[in-house]
């Protein structure tokens, strides 16, 4: 099962020295396959996104992704980038740049929207319980969509213990995400 490390400002700061030496401390304890760089406060963005992407590089089979920009992904050289649900007209562009796209999706007409636009995974949250993320789907309402559709799906949302990520494993999806999990 692939892992997908979710960044947040909380646990990597936005201070370069941390956060390089916080990420590179990170990715070799939990050798994720996939990584997002996600803050939605940082002043020093573009900077902590450079960082962010050679921190990557530094670690071998290491997907790096860019959260919703896609043209500092592609400058940037990242594998990617993770567009929100707001941005599914984006999902062409993205791939007329040669990057990877994952979409966070919410319900099963966004998951079969992004595998129909061409996305190559989604974020499907929440599974569990997490602040401010609504009602959890469970673990009955992933396995009904992974029976609908191709596309990688990544289960993300109140995923903390080893317990969930065993119940997750049991399922068809091809892998988790998640920020507190990591942290």
């Amino acid at each position: 099962m692939q892992k997908y490390l979710i960044t947040s400002e909380k646990f990597y700061t936005h201070d370069s020295d941390i956060f390089h030496k916080t990420l590179l401390q990170q990715l070799k304890k939990h050798k994720p396959q996939y990584v997002l760089f996600r803050d939605k406060t940082a002043t020093n963005y573009e900077e902590l996104a450079s960082i962010f992407i050679t921190t990557c590089k530094e670690v071998a089979n290491v997907k790096s992704f860019i959260h919703q920009n896609i043209s500092l992904a592609k400058a940037l050289g990242a594998d990617g980038v993770h567009l929100t649900s707001n941005q599914f007209c984006e999902i062409e562009i993205a791939k007329r740049e040669n990057l990877e796209v994952i979409i966070s999706a919410h319900t099963h007409n966004e998951v079969l929207k992004a595998q129909e636009l061409g996305a190559e995974a989604v974020t499907y949250s929440p599974i569990f319980a997490s602040p401010d993320k609504g009602e959890p789907k469970g673990i009955d309402d992933l396995e009904e969509l992974l029976s609908m559709c191709q596309i990688k799906i990544f289960a993300l949302g109140g995923i903390v213990t080893n317990e969930h990520i065993d119940m997750i494993s049991k399922t068809k999806a091809y892998g988790f995400a998640s920020i507190r999990y990591f942290a």
